[in-house]
């Protein structure tokens, strides 16, 4: 950090954990930028979509998340993604909740030592499972892979847009869109 100080005037550096977050940082840029009006209609836009989205009672889900293959890795309970499904009440395995977002810091791993977990796939984890979510990004799953999970596990795998489920700020209002979009399908 110090080294890009010596270049870069003023860093700004955010992690929002959850949807909610996105409220904070669109007003923080807003005074940085002298844009407070269009910061605070992107807060209004974005209350909205999370005000629908929680006016509807969603079936309760256990999903698996995967962002990586070989080795396989999802995401833990204390990430963005996590909590963006909880909108639709889709909770994700691992079932383990971190101490360290309970004061806030999400930044720190889970108790398991990992914000996103490697795992292996076994009998036991497919059958706790609804579904399982192939995430296009960082790893670039397609639907060829999501076709022969789903042989492979004999539970429903659906390709999911990753960056409307785990990019914050510019595409939180669209992404819980999409979310409830996605979940209205299912």
């Amino acid at each position: 950090m110090d080294e890009i100080r010596s270049f870069v005037p003023n860093v700004i550096v955010t992690h929002p954990c959850a949807p909610e977050d996105n409220f904070e940082l669109y007003r923080l840029l807003g005074g940085i930028f002298g844009r407070q009006p269009q910061a605070e209609g992107l807060c209004t836009a974005l209350q909205a979509e999370l005000d629908a989205i929680r006016s509807r009672a969603w079936p309760a889900r256990k999903v698996l998340y995967a962002i990586w293959q070989d080795p396989w890795m999802t995401v833990s309970r204390d990430t963005y993604i996590s909590r963006m499904l909880a909108l639709v009440n889709w909770q994700t395995w691992p079932e383990d909740v971190p101490q360290a977002c309970a004061d806030g810091d999400c930044s720190r791993p889970n108790k398991a030592g990992e914000r996103y977990p490697s795992f292996r796939w076994n009998d036991a984890l497919v059958r706790g499972l609804d579904e399982v979510l192939l995430s296009t990004e960082p790893y670039r799953f397609t639907e060829e892979h999501a076709d022969a999970l789903e042989r492979q596990l004999g539970k429903p795998v659906q390709l999911v847009d990753g960056e409307m489920l785990s990019w914050y700020g510019s595409r939180a209002i669209e992404g819980v869109r999409y979310l409830a979009a996605l979940a209205a399908r299912g």
